[in-house]
């Protein structure tokens, strides 16, 4: 039977379900996420560590969890999930395991039975807050206690903890659907304008941040011969190697508490081209002399329309951040190229002089829509150019 698990956040409000997963505790910043599936991306995805996540989806885990669809090494980074209702009956051919057994191997403590919604608009209104979820103490007035004393995630530099130890290359390109190689072979000789290929292959060194696979995919699939770097990694160790350009990935985080990547980017801006995601994006502004904010409940999810200012085109994207560049900032040094249409926010820059630009949506999906996967390409353009 499962156990009774308590969720309290910072403010006072109590909500009482079950556990589903790691019979434990677990304190982090309590925010929501609108994708509709994806749960096994969204766990695995190093720009959640320090977070708990709650899926306003409903129902969670119909398909199980698999092998192939993690977005890190060693497991999931979330520090808790929270959903409406967990389906342990999983149905799906490429299912190997339970969301919840996964949930438990890899010790995440996750409640259920809820009111996420609820949750999801107290969130809305009064922000983001931290929060903490139990099994194993069931007192509001002592959780509260433990939640309150949390210094909040602000205080430390999660990238240390997210971010890769060695060198390291990636070869693995997107996945796609093969069902049967003999009539790909035989669509790709009827219409080679629809296969891509590369004269060459570039070199880029991915700075890793709490980078996602998929960022990985999507750049070998654009042609570029990938080397990813820890991301304390000194420019003058990067630029040994003569890369064609350089990737700062997304990551978790406040990005003002990482000042060696904010000065070792300083340091890489007119050297090589460059292009910033999500996290990337943000030190990208901050090592150009700009200023980031807070948002007030961040954007999570698989589902916010962009629009790309150089064409009008409108793209729905993926997104996972709390934070925004304040484009103003950097005094005309770069021009805001996208922009979220939900709430104005700034979505992309592009330097005026130099080749750097950045978003701060998720180009690789993965998971969400691929509207903006136009991105790798459009890098390995820039460096064409250049």
């Amino acid at each position: 039977m499962s156990s009774k698990a308590l969720l309290v956040l910072s403010d006072g409000i109590v909500f009482e379900g079950v556990s589903f997963g790691h019979e434990g505790e677990a304190i982090g910043e309590v925010v929501f996420n609108t994708s509709m599936t994806g749960y096994q991306e969204i766990l695995t995805d190093p720009s959640y560590k320090g977070q708990i996540v709650t899926m306003t989806y409903p129902q969670i885990g119909n398909y199980g969890v698999n092998e192939e669809d993690i977005e890190s090494f060693h497991g999931p980074k979330v520090e808790a999930l929270v959903v409406k209702e967990y389906i342990d009956f999983p149905s799906n051919w490429r299912s190997t395991l339970s969301l919840s057994a996964y949930l438990r191997e890899n010790k995440i403590v996750c409640i259920e039975s809820i009111d996420t919604r609820a949750l999801t608009r107290h969130l809305r209104d009064h922000g983001a807050q931290m929060g903490i979820i139990s099994t194993i103490d069931t007192d509001p007035k002592s959780l509260l206690e433990k939640v309150r004393e949390h210094p909040g995630i602000s205080a430390f530099d999660l990238v240390k903890e997210v971010t890769t130890k060695k060198v390291f290359r990636w070869n693995h390109s997107i996945w796609k659907w093969q069902p049967n190689e003999a009539k790909i072979q035989n669509y790709k000789d009827k219409n080679p304008s629809l296969v891509t290929r590369h004269s060459s292959l570039k070199k880029v060194v991915v700075y890793d941040f709490g980078v996602k696979f998929n960022i990985l995919r999507n750049l070998v699939h654009a042609g570029f011969e990938v080397t990813v770097v820890p991301a304390q990694t000194p420019p003058e160790k990067v630029l040994e190697d003569d890369p064609d350009g350089i990737a700062l990935s997304n990551g978790p985080g406040d990005p003002e508490t990482i000042s060696y990547a904010i000065s070792n980017t300083k340091k890489l801006i007119g050297e090589k081209p460059i292009l910033g995601i999500c996290l990337g994006h943000q030190i990208l502004g901050l090592a150009l002399g700009g200023k980031t904010y807070k948002l007030k409940f961040g954007h999570h999810g698989g589902n916010h329309p962009v629009k790309d200012l150089s064409t009008g085109r409108v793209e729905i994207t993926s997104q996972n951040h709390n934070y925004c560049v304040d484009i103003k900032s950097l005094h005309g040094q770069v021009k805001l190229t996208h922009m979220n249409l939900y709430d104005g926010t700034e979505e992309g820059m592009m330097h005026v002089e130099l080749p750097v630009f950045s978003v701060q949506h998720h180009p690789e999906a993965g998971p969400g829509p691929n509207d903006s996967s136009h991105i790798f390409g459009k890098f390995r353009e820039l460096i064409e150019k250049t």
